[in-house]
């Protein structure tokens, strides 16, 4: 009796330690929505920068300038003399508005007033924030932002809808080195 209950006991355990088998997934993917996800920005993009090119090419006196971000520029007061341009931790204080690329107002200079930035350290849109880096204290420049330097998919929920391009006047005021 004893021999046959070990036995019985040493089966369940047997049978019992046997590990589960994985189970078959129910659906796989494909990675589709990646890919459409994917041609769907690089059409958006090229949408966006033929519009830019049009305003570019309808503007000849105007002398834009393309920035390694992905942005086009234009100096409407440009400060030769001063060197200072800001960096990381440093302050700006500064005025822009948002404009469509039609030219019309978004948010004007008094809607947004003053602001002062601390660099690289509080949020703002990307375009803005690279645009700023290029900046002296005294000049003003006009930004092309495509949507993905702007507010991209996102919007700024509120006046600014989904992948809007955007022209901004930046004026900086001045800039406060953090030593």
């Amino acid at each position: 009796m004893k021999i046959s209950l070990i036995i019985i006991l040493f089966g369940f355990l047997v049978l019992g330690c046997k590990s589960p088998e994985a189970r078959q997934p129910v659906s796989t993917k494909s990675g589709s929505f990646i890919k459409e996800s994917a041609e769907r920005n690089i059409k958006l993009n090229e949408k966006e920068q033929k519009l830019i090119s049009k305003i570019i090419e309808n503007h000849p006196d105007t002398q834009y300038l393309a920035s390694e971000s992905g942005f086009w520029y234009f100096y409407n007061t440009k400060v030769e003399l001063d060197t200072l341009t800001a960096d990381f931790g440093d302050i700006i204080n500064f005025n822009y508005n948002i404009k469509d690329l039609n030219g019309n107002d978004i948010y004007t200079f008094e809607e947004i007033s003053t602001q002062n930035y601390v660099m690289d350290q509080e949020e703002l849109f990307t375009g803005l924030r690279e645009g700023l880096k290029l900046m002296k204290p005294g000049e003003t420049v006009t930004f092309l932002f495509p949507s993905q330097k702007a507010y991209g998919y996102y919007g700024d929920t509120n006046k600014i809808g989904t992948n809007i391009p955007l022209m901004c006047q930046v004026r900086v005021n001045f800039i406060t080195q953090n030593n």
